[in-house]
């Protein structure tokens, strides 16, 4: 339960960090309080995830998942570059959110 909870907060990062794009430095309410939600919700999940999870585990994996899908999404939404070499580091990435997520058993 602990990994469904860590990945959720995962993807509330994502969602704050893509939302900071659209904020434009804060000045538009919408999407201002929808990403300022969305970095509450991320630390409170990861917070709980906490309980059960080693801290240095947690903190990579959930940094890891907003990495990966904030590059992945500035890709595809704002027309970032997509060379070999930035895909292969994102999956560097994946490689050790899945390698973290073994070696720290069924938690």
């Amino acid at each position: 339960m602990a990994w469904a909870v860590l990945f959720a907060a995962g993807l509330l990062e994502i969602g704050w960090a893509i939302g900071l794009k659209y904020t434009e430095g804060f000045t538009r309410l919408i999407p201002s309080v929808l990403t300022l939600a969305a970095m509450t919700g991320s630390i409170v999940l990861l917070g709980l995830a906490l309980k059960t999870l080693p801290i240095g585990t947690a903190y990579a994996v959930w940094t890891g998942i907003g990495a990966v899908g904030t590059a992945i999404l500035g890709i595809a939404l704002f027309g970032e570059p997509a060379t070999l070499a930035r895909l292969a580091c994102i999956g560097l990435i994946v490689a050790g959110i899945l390698g973290l997520k073994l070696v720290s058993g069924s938690a």
